[in-house]
């Protein structure tokens, strides 16, 4: 399996993947200037847009490899090959989940240095009231990044039982944003305006789809990097074995899958 991360990330070094998100972080040298058309709150605004532009990036990276890595191996018969090694398919599928997970973890690193750079420049330039939680920031990214990797699980699964590209892509890009919304519907559904106008069927499958698809939005710490809000552990805790369990899951379901498709 070690192997299969190797593997995994010298084939994303010479797609030169990398070479694209070193253009795109070219972007984070106009945050201070955009964030300057903020009167008040132009630091705050600079982490925000920081913050926004790693998570669009990380997006990119977690639906398109994820989604790709496998599917590409079979068209191209590398899978046969390398499944006649010694190796199994769940190895395999964990191997590549590995090596684009650490992938993602050397890409947020790279881009949380510039982008604590562009923020330190904006405070510089236009001093704020509020000092800047560099603690805070690190933990909004980090949880951004487990939100990521767990999308790349979610690709991987749909690769395992789709002949084509276009449902790892699509169903990930869905998943993702349908995930986004469901912590707020499922709060709505139980308000009491939502109990009386929601159908009672219609909550019931809002409910299902809550505890079914993953809570994406219990990752988002981004709000308490721009205010300065102090995190609840308990919730840092709760999110952490959440990440944990349903990654688990996903790759689970995802060699149990892979071990039974069948191969041509």
């Amino acid at each position: 399996m070690v192997q299969i991360i190797k593997t995994t990330l010298v084939g994303i070094f010479r797609d030169r993947i990398f070479h694209g998100i070193i253009a795109l972080a070219a972007l984070f040298f106009f945050v201070p200037s955009v964030a300057s058309l903020s009167m008040r709150q132009i630091t705050e605004l600079s982490i925000t847009l920081s913050l926004s532009l790693i998570s669009f990036i990380l997006l990119l990276l977690a639906v398109f490899l994820g989604a790709t890595s496998v599917w590409r191996d079979m068209e191209r018969r590398y899978t046969l090959s390398t499944l006649s090694l010694p190796l199994s398919r769940s190895s395999y599928v964990l191997g590549r989940f590995f090596g684009l997970s650490l992938f993602l973890l050397i890409t947020s690193v790279f881009l949380g240095v510039i982008a604590c750079i562009t923020i330190s420049i904006s405070a510089s330039i236009y001093p704020s009231d509020r000092p800047i939680h560099w603690d805070l920031i690190a933990l909004a990214l980090m949880f951004s990044m487990l939100k990521y990797i767990l999308l790349v699980a979610v690709a991987i699964l749909l690769s395992t039982v789709s002949t084509s590209f276009f449902l790892p892509i699509f169903g990930t890009i869905c998943l993702y944003f349908s995930s986004g919304i469901t912590q707020q519907v499922f709060d709505y559904i139980h308000t009491p305006a939502g109990a009386k106008d929601v159908h009672t069927l219609a909550k019931t499958a809002a409910t299902a789809l809550y505890y079914i698809l993953p809570n994406l939005s219990g990752f988002n710490l981004n709000v308490n990097a721009i205010y300065q809000i102090p995190l609840n552990l308990g919730g840092i805790l709760l999110t952490s074995v959440y990440f944990i369990g349903y990654t688990a899951i996903l790759l689970g379901s995802a060699c149990l899958l892979f071990e039974r498709r069948e191969m041509k």
